[in-house]
């Protein structure tokens, strides 16, 4: 499943995306982003996460034109932002995005949060975009259950992903579930915890494999079926983040971080949220 950076789970339409990718959230002083993206696709990576709300599209767009890798290899997600929901509105949004990127086709197209009385109408764009084959593949962000349930019941196409804040401190246990249900697939945002790695727990089973923390956390992800963006513009980051696909975790050990699960929260509620 799991053995290379190149292995790509496939999504309810057949389109194939990395388990591995590149977060490019913050990244917005003079040309990180650009030298982050190029350094991430020259390790392996081909799977770049970008949104609008990240003010770092244009920098994404020029580092996979100048990246030598062929378009169709790499896999581009973007998101629309809260201020663009509605069907218009989050239609301009994606076109937007798109010139920002300077791509003719979108792999990846989130709806970013579940904005209260909006999210429904919104997602009816989300298809007509892949309807019309500007974008391989549409799903969510942030969602819960119920927001899910939501869009279900209205809609013609089931979100292909949901992508959510997930680590061994929030496991999203009902929520995974519910996801392989429907065969959603789950993607984690912050799966390193911001930097909160320092748990003896994981450092001990981290020393068992001579692993670091970060590498056990993303090697959790990949065997929870869990795709993983963690986010870094170091290159020895990059691809001590990458290397994850030479081990495997005991099922022992999986169980124990599994049992790490207390519903931390480092990023937003998804039902409770301001902007």
């Amino acid at each position: 499943m799991t053995t290379s950076i190149e292995s790509r789970t496939t999504l309810t339409n057949g389109v194939k995306m990395p388990w591995l990718g590149l977060g490019v959230f913050n990244m917005v002083a003079e040309n990180e982003v650009e030298e982050a993206v190029k350094s991430a696709i020259s390790t392996g990576y081909r799977s770049i996460d970008t949104a609008a709300s990240y003010n770092n599209e244009e920098g994404v767009g020029r580092a996979i034109r100048d990246c030598g890798v062929p378009r169709e290899e790499l896999f581009i997600t973007t998101k629309v932002w809260n201020s663009d929901h509605g069907y218009n509105a989050a239609l301009s949004a994606f076109e937007a995005s798109r010139k920002r990127l300077g791509v003719e086709y979108i792999d990846l197209y989130l709806v970013h949060w579940p904005v209260k009385g909006k999210y429904v109408e919104t997602w009816k764009a989300l298809e007509k975009l892949y309807q019309d084959g500007s974008v391989r593949a549409i799903g969510v962000s942030n969602f819960q259950t119920h927001h899910l349930e939501d869009i279900m019941a209205v809609g013609n196409v089931v979100p292909m992903v949901n992508q959510v804040e997930f680590h061994p401190l929030l496991a999203q246990q009902q929520l995974r579930k519910f996801c392989k249900s429907h065969r959603i697939q789950l993607e984690a945002w912050s799966p390193l915890m911001h930097g909160r790695l320092d748990e003896p727990l994981l450092r001990e089973i981290a020393s068992n494999y001579g692993k670091t923390p970060a590498q056990v956390v993303l090697r959790w992800d990949l065997q929870n079926e869990v795709v993983t963006i963690p986010k870094s513009s170091n290159p020895e980051r990059l691809k001590e983040n990458a290397a994850i696909f030479d081990f495997a975790l005991s099922d022992e050990d999986m169980a124990k971080l599994n049992a790490m699960d207390c519903s931390r929260r480092f990023g937003a509620d998804p039902d409770n949220f301001n902007f």
